[in-house]
C-alpha cells in the first residue's frame, strides 16, 4: 500500500522555511506503517534552491534521522511506467489541510495539526484490510 503524507502540519508544526516541533505520535505511526509494509511518499510543498535553500532536502534529512525510510519523495516511482502524471497515485493521503482529517493544536504550536491518534489507528486498520485482501486474492488466483 502507497501512503503520501504531507510534512508540514503533518509531521512537524507549521515553522517553514524551519523544521517545526515533532507533531505527537507521528513519527511512531509512520514507523508502524513501514512494518505493514506500507511504502511512504513524502507528499509536500518543500522544494530546494528557492528562495528559502534547500528545505526539501531538510525534510526528508529529518525523517531520515528519525529511522523513517521513504519510498519516494513527491513522486512514486512504481508508476513512472503507466503514467506521466505529475500526482504521486496513493491508496491514502495524509494531510492537514485534507477535508475531515481529525487535528489537534498543541499548546505552543502555530497552528493545528494531525491528530495522529485517530489517524494512526484508522490507516492501521486500512492497512490490516489491504493485507487480508491481498492474500486472499492472492490464495484464490
Amino acid at each position: 500500500m502507497y501512503i503520501c503524507v504531507d510534512f508540514d502540519g503533518t509531521i512537524v508544526d507549521h515553522a517553514l522555511p524551519k523544521i517545526g516541533k515533532p507533531v505527537p505520535h507521528a513519527i511512531k505511526w509512520l514507523k508502524k506503517f513501514t512494518e505493514f509494509d506500507a511504502k511512504l511518499i513524502l507528499f509536500t510543498m518543500r522544494s530546494d534552491g528557492y528562495k528559502f535553500g534547500d528545505i526539501l532536502s531538510d525534510a526528508v534529512n529529518y525523517l531520515k534521522e528519525n529511522g523513517i525510510e521513504l519510498y519516494g519523495v513527491n513522486e512514486n516511482p512504481s508508476q513512472n511506467g503507466w503514467s506521466n502524471s505529475p500526482k504521486p497515485f496513493a491508496h491514502i493521503y495524509i494531510d492537514d489541510a485534507a477535508v475531515g482529517c481529525p487535528l489537534i493544536h498543541p499548546a505552543g504550536f502555530i497552528r493545528p495539526c494531525v491528530n495522529w491518534k485517530k489517524v494512526g489507528k484508522y490507516v492501521e486498520a486500512e492497512l490490516s484490510a489491504y493485507i487480508r485482501y491481498n492474500f486472499k486474492y492472492q490464495k484464490i488466483k
